[in-house]
């Protein structure tokens, strides 16, 4: 019993301290629609993944990862969700785009610049679960930067792409979300 109220109370500690990192960094939640052409797009890795499959769906932690991912963008009004069409991606995106009542639109990976375009001239607060290999390069396109890819062990990063007609800035955030020991 202490185990389990351990785990629950360390999991409500990481998903607080995820919600109150959120709230610095989005101090207010806005639309494309509230300030002059001002959105954000959201990008992350899919959550942890089985190794058994070339197209692997995720792992219990990946399953609470993406939950978490869910809680995250809570406070915030997405009005669009991406995914490449991978079952490790689609499943990260899945909690999140049914919180906000929203349909997965589908992207090819290797259609980096036709789907930065596409979010671009959409203008709309959006969420992409993209890849190791492709979710730094990416975020990097839509600012005008080269960014390469990371580490495949790494699973806790939000690339905050916020872009006005003046400029586009990046920021990187890191979650508390921590699978170890399960």
């Amino acid at each position: 019993m202490t185990k389990i109220l351990i785990y629950r109370t360390t999991r409500f500690a990481s998903i607080c301290a995820s919600l109150m990192l959120l709230a610095v960094a989005f101090p207010c939640t806005m639309t494309a629609q509230d300030s002059d052409g001002l959105f954000t797009i959201y990008l992350v890795r899919h959550a942890e993944k089985q190794t058994d499959s070339n197209d692997p769906p995720l792992t219990e932690c990946g399953v609470e990862r993406s939950a978490s991912f869910s809680a995250l963008f809570e406070s915030v009004t997405l009005e669009a969700v991406y995914s490449t069409d991978y079952k490790r991606t689609q499943s990260t995106a899945l909690p999140t785009a049914t919180d906000q009542g929203l349909s997965i639109q589908s992207y090819e990976p290797d259609a980096l610049g036709e789907i930065a375009e596409e979010l671009i001239r959409n203008g709309q607060d959006a969420l992409v679960v993209g890849h190791s290999n492709t979710t730094a390069v990416l975020a990097g396109m839509l600012v005008g930067e080269e960014l390469g890819s990371f580490d495949e062990s790494i699973y806790n990063r939000v690339y905050q792409v916020v872009v006005s007609k003046a400029d586009r800035r990046l920021h990187l955030l890191h979650t508390s979300f921590d699978c170890s020991g399960r």
